[in-house]
């Protein structure tokens, strides 16, 4: 209903009318006035002044509580990225594969060999892996006069990037025995290569074989063009059909 200038305001004159009245009230009490007349106005307006003067350092005091209470932070931030290098890649994505997974690490030793201290991480991971292939390791050779493409060497599906996301759901540690940033590293470090071998051993790569198979057969039929050499593709892709094999795709 107020806004707060008001609601400070309003706050201002009740608290000098407390400070006042108490006052007054304390005055009368103890130091009732033994004369009449002038001398005692006097002494009444001297108390008025004193509750006045009371009130406005009591509101004060309030005021710069308030401010301070209400401050707000400035966070001041500042980057510098960096180029190390740039160079041209011929990698191909032919499968993406997502993983989660529960990491529980525990350590443990005794000061003085006997004294136990423990210690303990849990972290979620969730991670998304992208496996294919590196075409620097393709060699092939043509033959333009009978339109031919013959496989010397194909690579096998590696896994190309992953990305990781650590949540630590619980961290038990003792005064004496705690985690540094050096442990947390560690153990982003070997949750992630669990992952990686995860995603290796999974079915990504025989993914990422059948569709490198279904890209080149789409780019050798669009050239009009026969393709040798599918023994060479990489294990897990699809047996290819004899009618595929030294024939005109």
């Amino acid at each position: 209903m107020f806004s707060g200038t008001w609601k400070k305001i309003l706050w201002a004159g009740v608290a000098i009318l407390a400070i006042f009245v108490i006052g007054v009230f304390y005055y009368s009490l103890f130091f009732k006035p033994t004369v009449s007349g002038g001398a005692a106005q006097n002494n009444v307006l001297v108390l008025l002044i004193l509750g006045l003067i009371l009130g406005a350092l009591f509101m004060f005091l309030i005021f710069k509580a308030n401010k301070a209470v209400n401050t707000t932070t400035t966070v001041t931030e500042s980057s510098h990225t960096i180029v190390e290098s740039m160079k041209k890649v011929f990698k191909i994505v032919c499968a993406e594969g997502y993983f989660s997974e529960i990491y529980d690490y525990r350590e443990s030793k005794k000061y003085f060999s006997f004294i136990p201290a423990h210690k303990r991480a849990l972290v979620v991971v969730k991670a998304k892996a992208l496996i294919g292939f590196d075409f620097e390791k393709f060699v092939w050779e043509t033959d333009e006069q009978n339109r031919k493409v013959r496989l010397v060497s194909f690579p096998e599906p590696e896994l190309l990037s992953i990305d990781t996301d650590y949540n630590y759901y619980s961290i038990e540690e003792e005064i004496l025995y705690k985690f540094t940033t050096e442990d947390f590293r560690n153990i982003q470090t070997k949750a992630k290569k669990l992952i990686e071998e995860a995603a290796l051993k999974s079915d990504l790569s025989k993914i990422a074989a059948e569709q490198m198979r279904t890209l080149l057969t789409e780019i050798i039929v669009s050239k009009d063009w026969q393709l040798d050499g599918y023994d060479k593709l990489p294990k897990g892709s699809l047996p290819p059909s004899t009618n595929n094999i030294n024939a005109k795709i």
